[in-house]
């Protein structure tokens, strides 16, 4: 069997964190559809690969563990976050926008006077 080169290596543990964050943020909030799903897994996938790099070498500097952490683990690392946390990222970014567009909250609706919720 070849060894894999540096390079492939790297490659595989993007791609090996980048599904682990797709398949955690999936399994933790339910998508209403396949079409969700499909786009939550892809938007996951390609934060995850594009920067698993940078977003691992920035929380192990930042812990001050990144000379404790070969370049591979720093991958999966990142990957792993940035797959997480961009679906998180999207549905703040669509509650704020909905909060600016209308005025206030999507969910609240407004109170009616002399009536007590309990």
């Amino acid at each position: 069997m070849t060894d894999l080169s540096p390079a492939a290596s790297l490659w595989l543990a993007k791609t090996a964190g980048a599904l682990a964050g797709s398949a955690i943020s999936l399994a933790y909030l339910l998508p209403k559809g396949r079409r969700e799903a499909a786009l939550r897994f892809l938007a996951s996938m390609s934060a995850g690969l594009v920067f698993g790099g940078t977003a691992g070498l920035a929380v192990a500097k930042r812990l001050g563990v990144d000379a404790n952490l070969s370049p591979h683990e720093l991958v999966l690392m990142g990957s792993a976050l940035s797959s997480l946390s961009i679906w998180w990222a999207i549905g703040f970014a669509i509650r704020f926008g909905d909060r600016l567009i209308a005025g206030r909250p999507a969910e609240s609706k407004p109170r009616r006077e002399g009536c007590d919720e309990h």
